[in-house]
């Protein structure tokens, strides 16, 4: 393809994502697809020749389209926010489209600084001092594997270089709670440290966050037993109901074992941007390291994960490759991304972040977010105030967990039947919720935060579900 054909084929499909954009309303939320019918649909054999751009477009309506779940929909409630703006969008395509090779500073030094200063301004954005660094990363997964990594050689004293872990003769031992995010367990089995060396410390019953007296007697028993406590990890705004571990005395344990702390803010730290939810994670100045994805509730596009650390060079030691290669005349002067992480080779996903920041204006996704806050207490308000119904979980940010609870129905009962309404919810297109269990309950995540949804979207939610209980 020439230039000058990708710039007819270009202005096509910029028209076709702005169409289908403005017709999400109107289609179902959920994919109405059988296992396997999207690839039915497509040749077991690969093509033989070309099809004209337009041909391309038709068969991405017909054989791709259906087979989309639309978390940009208005009436999508399901897992978290997954916004993606048009603007980051176009930052994506201008990323795509330079095609540039992000393995070293000298590969690309616009793809290494721009980084360097779109992870600057989210960082004072959000209210952390200079003394943090960051970089982007593709999700907090990831992320999260690799502060595993890193606190893993950083107490086994770089086993790494010797015989690795399996030469060592105390475990490392990682710390966090149920409600934390699943990445943290695979995180903590990839990083070796073994399911019998992750410690799930006890919770508070409504608040789900974690118990601190639990915490310490786990770290002490550990020390007496041989072992090294490495790494804690507190979660503000987990993904079940937004639970807010306590950094603050997390951080104040952590500090007197020589603990890493790691943050995982993944949702919520879009929170804060707003100063006035910034008490979540009060003590995290203290903390070793954070993630928050910018690709959630703060709607830069996939994917965008953002990973900042008080002291990168305890990363840097674990990560760093310098092949011959890749050396050049400006190492010792710059930051060699391909040191912060497991991939060689990244994308320039900072052009999404600097897109979306100048396009959009911060002040306009505050406000959204703020939005999003105000309906999610005023859903919950109409909820608590419905005979029969209940808020299980605190409502700290925009996620409500709710459970409709009949008269005369035992808890296996009123298991079936709010997973039968909410399922007939689902199926029927008209919206989506995410069911998940608490302790042994079956309940109702309902997240707000879709760019486009609005105060009738939830009003109209609230009647749905109403009609079908």
């Amino acid at each position: 393809m020439t230039p000058e054909e990708f710039r007819v084929a270009g202005h096509q499909l910029i028209d076709w994502i702005a169409d289908y954009r403005q017709k999400i309303p109107e289609k179902p939320v959920r994919a109405a697809v059988k296992p396997g019918e999207v690839r039915g649909g497509f040749s077991t054999n690969p093509p033989q020749g070309k099809v004209e751009f337009s041909q391309l477009l038709e068969q991405l309506d017909e054989k791709v389209v259906p087979g989309v779940t639309q978390v940009q929909h208005p009436m999508h409630y399901g897992w978290f926010p997954s916004n993606a703006s048009l603007s980051s969008v176009l930052g994506d395509i201008a990323s795509s489209g330079m095609g540039t090779l992000g393995i070293s500073w000298e590969s690309c030094p616009a793809l290494t600084e721009v980084e360097q200063v779109m992870c600057d301004w989210l960082r004072q954005l959000v209210g952390l001092s200079d003394q943090w660094q960051g970089t982007i990363t593709d999700t907090a997964s990831t992320t999260c594997t690799t502060v595993m990594l890193a606190a893993r050689e950083k107490y086994s004293h770089y086993s790494q270089n010797r015989g690795g872990l399996q030469s060592e003769g105390s475990p490392v031992v990682a710390y966090s709670t149920q409600e934390a995010h699943s990445s943290v367990q695979k995180a903590a089995l990839l990083a070796g440290y073994g399911q019998d060396n992750l410690r799930m410390i006890a919770m508070d019953d409504f608040t789900r966050s974690m118990n601190m007296q639990a915490l310490e007697q786990a770290i002490k028993k550990d020390i007496d037993q041989g072992k090294t406590p490495a790494i804690i990890v507190a979660s503000v705004g987990s993904t079940g109901i937004t639970a807010i571990d306590p950094v603050k005395e997390i951080v104040q344990i952590a500090q007197k074992y020589n603990i890493w702390v790691h943050v995982d803010a993944a949702m919520a730290g879009s929170a804060m941007l707003l100063p006035e939810c910034r008490w979540m994670w009060e003590g995290v100045e203290q903390a070793h390291s954070i993630s928050w994805n910018p690709h959630k509730w703060m709607g830069t596009i996939l994917d965008c994960s953002l990973l900042f650390l008080r002291e990168p060079q305890d990363l840097i030691r674990a990560m760093s490759t310098n092949p011959s290669y890749l050396q050049s005349s400006a190492d010792g002067q710059v930051v060699q991304y391909r040191d912060w992480g497991i991939p060689l080779g990244r994308r320039f996903r900072a052009l999404k972040i600097w897109f979306h920041l100048q396009l959009d204006g911060i002040e306009a996704i505050q406000a959204r977010l703020r939005r999003d806050l105000t309906n999610a207490k005023w859903f919950a308000e109409q909820v608590e105030s419905a005979p029969g119904w209940e808020v299980l979980a605190p409502v700290n940010l925009q996620t409500v967990c709710i459970r409709y609870v009949p008269e005369g129905m035992d808890q296996e009962q009123c298991n079936e039947h709010n997973l039968k309404w909410v399922n007939a919810i689902n199926q029927s297109g008209q919206a989506f919720l995410s069911p998940s269990k608490l302790d042994d309950t079956w309940m109702v995540r309902v997240s707000i935060g879709v760019e486009s949804t609005e105060r009738n979207d939830i009003q109209a939610l609230w009647r749905l579900i109403q009609q079908q209980i």
